[in-house]
């Protein structure tokens, strides 16, 4: 090539046709020794211009106001290092035109030896205006756009050999990039585990299908670890027959980071959201999947539902006793063919299983790539059919692990074409375990504690009412789901001269103490009763029995709250005169319905709640026709969130009036229904029906 004139070789393009390209040759120093007549048409000057003088003065100011731009580099100290590695460079860059005005170039910078001038830089740069013009102009764009792109870019023949990589391609794989060409993939990307980017690179070659963000690690041998997300697609020939794969990957370690802390700031929102097991262990397993896996389970160690009798035996098979039951369960499918069992159901294990592992360790178990011909899975044909059903290839079992107790496992599983867990997934697996084994645990003991006082409250309550006294008696205690057992209690007690003493109460508080406090009052109310005084003087004297028994169980976290303290209606019915005499300690009043239907409510005054010391009762006194109707119950049937006292009492006249003509049971069950129809009751709920025979 001349001194006055590029090398016009490369001007042609395509078959030898022209193209609009700026050629140039610049010397290690920056001087330009080489200047052809498309440079001329492009920025305005003559070779007598430009020759023997910089570069620099061709080049436009940047915003900063400095002149070069990124090729004040290649004409630096720097070039002479590029021009002896033979590197090739592209940019995008704006030149200055002799009249003063910037034009944007794509400039492609290619290292020479020359005779005349040693190593030197081929320069060939198009206008961008003219790209749509000129296929040269296109393809030198293009070439710009793939070096300088921040994606890592390679194709692949269809043998898998590196055909061409960026240098973003070549710096991921801690390489140079002709020690990379025509290299076999897994050669190429050793310091990658292509185990699952290997078949997916095949499949796009015989199907045509491109593969989307398939997350890949790098492990370099510092350490280092990284997730790219790489996609892949067939590079094809006019007669769509297959020329190779063309991969581009970019590095996700830093949004595969922050979906991780999503994921954790979710399960810190979403589970744990009650104190019920099942609940929150299908929260954990609704929050893993799709996020972590495809398929969860979350298995307890130590858990009967609620329907279950604490002490039902459980089933037995040939694995011996079983080893969990199934508190939850996700899966992307919706029909889950992933499972075995159910939620709810026994899960039995053979003893070789890596699910049951970890209650004895107390460590997961991780098996990236599942070994279908594992010894356990051949004890269990029926997991074992599933798991070849299902796909799944990749599986961890973490122990939910809380207060130094294993309660359980939770099994993750990946399908299909997803790939398999890596140790950043069990690290994250393990930290969601933790946090969901704290409300696993905390809803264990809340489960525990309300049954407890459960079976208290249920032992304390009458198991048969009397017969007798001119009444038929119907009660129904519903204990509720959502602050633990209270303290609603009833009873009917024989009293001489045929009379009955009705009492319900509601013991403030819940749980075991609430439970126990209200067997000691009733225990105090029956022994009241048996002295035959009326029901305002009672209550007087229930209340000093309160206030005393408070002073023995005082509680200074109960802020002046008496620690036992109630509600309670009590009354009695005279048969032979028919009257019924009805005092009340800061509980709701009776409803007394009469043989037409027509409801109202007792005018006893309120009182006091019993455990205050006031002491200030009152007996107000009704005649009750034959087939009359009288409901004691607790505030736990009429109350609801955002309405006030007035508008329960009357849903429930409404109730009553409805049901009218049913028998007891028949009306206190639907009375019950009718009430809690829209929303759980907040609070327990006991009723107590006495309807007056004929005298």
């Amino acid at each position: 090539m001349s001194r006055h004139s590029a090398n016009a070789d490369r001007n042609t393009w395509h078959g030898g046709s022209p193209a609009p390209v700026a050629t140039a040759l610049v010397d290690a120093s920056g001087t330009v020794v080489g200047w052809s007549a498309e440079a001329r048409r492009l920025l305005g000057y003559a070779g007598g211009d430009v020759l023997d003088g910089g570069v620099r003065a061709l080049l436009a100011h940047d915003s900063a106001g400095t002149e070069g731009g990124r090729l004040r580099e290649l004409i630096g100290p720097g070039a002479v290092k590029r021009i002896e590695a033979r590197e090739h460079w592209s940019s995008l860059l704006s030149a200055r035109h002799r009249d003063g005005h910037s034009v944007p170039v794509a400039l492609d910078a290619a290292p020479l030896t020359t005779a005349a001038h040693g190593a030197v830089w081929l320069l060939s740069a198009v206008g961008l205006d003219r790209v749509s013009a000129a296929p040269a102009a296109s393809r030198l764009l293009t070439d710009a756009l793939l070096e300088r792109s921040p994606v890592a870019i390679a194709v692949w023949d269809t043998d898998l050999r590196a055909v061409w990589l960026n240098d973003v391609a070549a710096q991921q794989a801690n390489a140079r990039r002709a020690t990379l060409v025509n290299r076999l993939v897994n050669e190429a990307a050793e310091t990658f585990d292509i185990s699952e980017a290997l078949p997916a690179m095949r499949r796009v070659l015989e199907t045509g299908t491109p593969v989307l963000d398939r997350e890949i690690r790098r492990v370099r041998p510092d350490g280092e670890e990284k997730a790219f997300s790489v996609s892949m697609f067939r590079l094809e020939g006019t007669d769509g027959a297959a020329l190779g794969v063309c991969t581009m990957g970019v590095d996700a370690s830093a949004s595969t980071v922050r979906r991780r802390m999503s994921l954790l700031n979710r399960s810190g929102t979403r589970v744990g959201t009650t104190l019920d097991i099942v609940t929150t262990a299908q929260e954990l397993a609704d929050v893993v999947v799709p996020a972590l896996a495809d398929f969860v389970t979350v298995d307890l160690s130590d858990w009967e539902p609620p329907s279950t009798s604490p002490n039902e035996p459980l089933e037995y098979n040939e694995f011996g006793s079983p080893a969990f039951r199934r508190a939850g369960m996700a899966s992307i499918h919706a029909d889950v063919p992933e499972a075995v069992f159910n939620v709810g159901e026994v899960v039995f294990h053979p003893p070789s299983s890596p699910l049951v592992r970890p209650l004895a360790t107390g460590q997961s178990h991780f098996e990236p790539r599942l070994d279908t011909a594992h010894s356990w899975l051949a004890e269990d044909p029926a997991r074992d059919r599933v798991i070849k059903r299902a796909g799944i290839h990749s599986v961890m079992v973490v122990p939910l692990k809380a207060r130094g107790e294993i309660l359980g496992v939770t099994f993750l599983a990946r399908t299909g074409d997803r790939a398999s867990f890596t140790r950043d997934d069990l690290f994250l697996a393990e930290e969601l375990a933790v946090r969901a084994a704290l409300s696993l645990d905390n809803a264990r003991r809340y489960s525990r504690e309300r049954r407890a006082a459960l079976a208290l409250q249920r032992d304390l309550l009458p198991h048969h009412l009397p017969s007798g006294g001119g009444l038929d008696l119907y009660s129904r205690y519903l204990p509720t789901d959502k602050q633990g057992v209270g303290g609603d209690w009833y009873d009917v007690m024989p009293l001489p001269d045929g009379r009955v003493g009705m009492v319900v109460g509601d013991v403030v508080g819940h749980g075991i103490n609430a439970a126990a406090s209200m067997g000691r009052l009733r225990t105090a109310v029956n022994t009241l009763a048996d002295q035959c005084m009326p029901p305002h003087e009672l209550l007087a004297r229930l209340d000093h029995v309160a206030v005393r028994l408070s002073r023995d169980t005082a509680d200074p976290e109960r802020l002046g709250i008496p620690a036992l303290a109630a509600t309670c209606v009590y009354a009695v019915y005279d048969r032979g005169t028919g009257s019924c005499a009805i005092a009340r300690a800061g509980h709701p009043p009776p409803l007394i319905i009469t043989p037409d239907g027509h409801g109202e409510y007792s005018a006893a005054p309120a009182g006091a709640p019993v455990g205050w010391g006031l002491s200030s009762y009152e007996s107000h006194e009704v005649v009750l026709p034959e087939n009359t109707l009288v409901a004691l119950f607790t505030d736990g049937l009429i109350e609801r969130r955002g309405d006030d006292i007035d508008a329960g009492l009357a849903r429930l006249r409404t109730a009553f009036a409805d049901s009218r003509g049913s028998s007891l049971g028949s009306m206190c069950s639907a009375v019950i229904d009718r009430m809690t129809r829209d929303t759980a009751p907040e609070d327990d709920i006991a009723l107590l029906l006495a309807r007056t025979r004929p005298r």
